[in-house]
């Protein structure tokens, strides 16, 4: 089973959708049972930064998402953040403030430079920085799906998977162990990102043996 975390926040559907049209028995799901019994987890998200911390909090999922993050930082189940799923990993951001994240992974997450038009929405291309399974049968400079108008700034340059340029490059995918977490959105990037989500669920399959 693999369960997508309902915090109030996301875009639940669709996600749930693409996985399930990948052959994934999919659970959305708040309960943390789900979470700690789950094949792999996904953390999805549509929206601010500091809601989606509290209503984690809320419903008691903080450290539930944390700890499953942290476990697949050393190679554990599967993780998967998109979009604000990925800004949440980070130690703070400055959306409208500054914010305490899951601090799963060290950087913090800020907004485009002034001039650039944000929300980053549509279409762009994301340059694989190394390799990774997560990227297995994909081209180089794939085209993806964006709608964000923050991006994290990792603290480390190894856990960059992928960079995007707008107004610069910066980190549009990133890992650590078996936690992957993507700006872009796979489930509404065509058959490149189903392509992606099948790969993700690979890995889950190749940990359960």
């Amino acid at each position: 089973m693999i369960a997508v975390v309902d915090y109030g926040l996301g875009n639940l559907k669709s996600v749930a959708c693409a996985f399930a049209r990948c052959g994934a028995d999919v659970r959305v799901t708040s309960d943390p049972r789900d979470i700690a019994a789950a094949a792999a987890v996904v953390l999805p998200g549509v929206g601010a930064f500091e809601k989606a911390m509290g209503n984690l909090r809320r419903l008691g999922l903080l450290d539930p998402v944390r700890e499953a993050a942290a476990a697949a930082t050393a190679g554990g189940r599967p993780f998967l953040g998109i979009c604000l799923g990925l800004q949440l990993l980070f130690e703070k951001s400055f959306e409208h403030g500054e914010h305490g994240g899951l601090a799963v992974l060290p950087g913090i997450v800020a907004r485009f430079a002034a001039g650039l038009k944000v929300p980053h929405m549509g279409w762009n291309r994301v340059r694989q920085n190394r390799g990774s399974p997560l990227f297995d049968g994909i081209e180089d400079w794939a085209y993806f799906y964006f709608a964000h108008s923050y991006r994290a700034e990792p603290a480390r340059a190894d856990l960059t998977l992928g960079e995007t340029d707008y107004g610069g490059a910066y980190a549009s995918a990133v890992s650590r162990g078996t936690l992957f977490a993507l700006q872009f959105h796979p489930e509404k990037s065509g058959g490149t990102g189903l392509k992606m989500i099948r790969n993700f669920l690979r890995m889950a399959e190749e940990r359960r043996g």
